[in-house]
């Protein structure tokens, strides 16, 4: 199922990344730059874990990416349309990588098991 589940989230990257070229073409500098940028919520695991945690998740979270990709069509602006195709793609990226939602108890628990130093402690 775990594979399943990355080929899923493959198709899906392909998919946001082919409507933005679509809707944006020639803007790949914006995309590339921006990327990224969700996973700089892990700075805020250097105030807090559960900080870091909740920051992650907002960032990552794919519904809350799509409510901000339909408000970006709503109210007709481009920049928040691009960002929330951005952050989803970006999002289907880590989770083609086996990263997931964090849980609060570790770093490394995620909805979608455990990943990191700590995967080998918690499978079969």
């Amino acid at each position: 199922m775990k594979y399943i589940l990355k080929l899923e989230s493959l198709g899906l990257l392909i998919l946001f990344t082919a409507i933005y070229h679509h809707l944006y073409h020639g803007q790949w500098g914006f995309y590339l730059a921006l990327f990224f940028v969700p996973d700089i919520s892990f700075v805020l695991f250097l105030v807090t874990k559960k900080l870091g945690v909740i920051a992650y998740n907002v960032f990552h979270h794919q519904g809350v990416l799509v409510v901000l990709l339909i408000l970006g069509y709503l109210f007709h602006s481009d920049l928040v349309m691009k960002i929330g195709l951005i952050f989803l793609a970006h999002s289907t990226f880590d989770r083609v990588a086996g990263y997931g939602l964090k849980y609060f108890d570790s770093f490394d628990h995620t909805h979608l098991g455990w990943v990191g130093k700590s995967k080998h402690l918690h499978t079969k």
